[in-house]
């Protein structure tokens, strides 16, 4: 349904005029009267499921489909080889992660298998990091500041929080590489790859650039690639400096999904990285372009089995933690993609799903998001509440670990590293 359509600009409102109300919850929608919202891969049944599960911390017990979207590719058309009922575990799985397999390093293991990929104050609003680090120390997990500096508000919940080290070097700061227990270098984003980062000027507001140290309404670039890389030795080099900084810090390494990914992985390994995160083409917000996340980037779901592979030839599988991320929207969505074989998953979109995003791609465009998300305005920001945010996530990710410890279950095991790898364990449908 075009955003112009009166269906839809009557359901924006009530939606906008509930939020403001203190009452978050979309209004009823009735097929045939209402428009539909997402698309293909977040189709208006996921939306409204996930939003659903956001309230109240289990999956749709109604029609609605919650763990595929439309696209007729990609994780939709995979399925679980499920055991006969007779057969599943009675006993809860072992979800746990570990997020360090190098040695003397602090060893963090989160008790979920997931944590929340970066989204940067500029992208998102402040209010938007915070729900995200309150959910992220509740559940003992991450969240990333992504590449636009770090907010004095996080600096209570540090030890849950990821510091991005971004092409643009925007708001890196030796204080909060210091604060950080994981540092991530973000190289690529699978949503844009070989574009680097752009926030246009309506969004650079006094704050933006203060945090940012640049200047106020004007366009901001991260450039590709990091101009003081070109080798493996060069990537060594950043990853000492950090640290140097932080000695205690674990090291991830956000690449996008060329096709030679498995190499890169190879390369971030013998860099030193603890975590090599694959940021496949279905992520970024709306203000990525279209053509560049579908033309550009390897989807995820053939990213992953590649890197699997070859770290297993290699034999230095086990000494790197893989996460997958750019178009993990549902439990299943993360099973399967440890089933391919990476250890677990980031989540972006998904969790601004769950705090009212409706997939209208306006991001990027003046004030930004009407619902509060992805805008740096002052009044749209209010219409989000972190503590209410961090309640709809804390939901979101009870849902999400109700339903991986059922998928363990129905296969018939009992921790979620066992499912590393298994594609024996899946099937295609297409």
């Amino acid at each position: 349904m075009e955003p112009n359509n009166p269906a839809w600009k009557l359901a924006i409102l009530k939606h906008t005029e509930n939020l403001h109300r203190g009452y978050h919850a979309w209004p009823t929608l009735e097929f045939g009267k209402m428009p539909a919202l997402g698309d293909a891969r977040w189709s208006s049944d996921l939306i409204l499921a996930t939003w659903q599960q956001a309230e109240t911390g289990r999956p749709p017990e109604n029609s609605l489909e919650y763990r595929t979207g439309h696209s007729r590719g990609g994780f939709d058309v995979l399925d679980f080889r499920f055991l006969p009922e007779e057969q599943w575990l009675k006993v809860s799985p072992d979800l746990s992660l570990s997020l360090n397999r190098r040695g003397p390093e602090p060893q963090i293991v989160i008790p979920i298998p997931f944590y929340g990929s970066g989204m940067s104050f500029g992208s998102v609003s402040e209010h938007i990091m915070l729900a995200r680090a309150k959910v992220a120390k509740k559940w003992g997990t991450f969240t990333c500041t992504g590449e636009g500096g770090y907010p004095d508000s996080l600096v209570p919940y540090k030890e849950h929080v990821i510091t991005q080290i971004a092409t643009g070097m925007f708001g890196v700061r030796e204080e909060t590489i210091q604060y950080a227990p994981i540092i991530e270098f973000k190289y690529a984003q699978g949503a844009k790859p070989g574009l680097g980062g752009h926030l246009l000027g309506d969004k650079a507001t006094m704050a933006v650039a203060k945090m940012r140290g640049s200047v106020p309404w004007v366009s901001l670039f991260s450039p590709f690639p990091f101009h003081s890389v070109y080798s493996v030795e060069d990537h060594k080099k950043h990853i000492d400096w950090a640290k140097t900084i932080n000695p205690r810090a674990l090291i991830s390494v956000k690449v996008s999904t060329p096709t030679d990914i498995d190499m890169v992985a190879v390369g971030s390994y013998y860099a030193n990285a603890h975590i090599l995160q694959i940021d496949g083409s279905y992520g970024g917000t709306g203000a990525a372009p279209e053509i560049a996340k579908k033309n550009i980037a390897m989807p995820v779901e053939l990213a992953i089995p590649k890197v699997h592979r070859y770290l297993e030839a290699e034999g230095i599988r086990d000494e790197i933690v893989v996460m997958a991320s750019g178009g993990i929207r549902t439990a299943y969505d993360i099973a399967k993609a440890i089933a391919l074989g990476a250890d677990g998953c980031v989540l972006g979109t998904s969790e601004l799903v769950a705090l009212g995003c409706t997939r209208c791609a306006n991001c990027e465009r003046g004030r930004g998001c009407p619902f509060g998300l992805t805008t740096t305005d002052p009044e749209l920001t209010q219409l989000v509440d972190p503590d209410w945010g961090a309640f709809r996530l804390d939901n979101l990710y009870r849902s999400y670990a109700a339903q991986l410890s059922e998928i363990l279950c129905k296969l018939g095991l009992s921790s979620i590293k066992a499912l590393r790898g298994r594609t024996d364990l899946l099937r295609y449908h297409g």
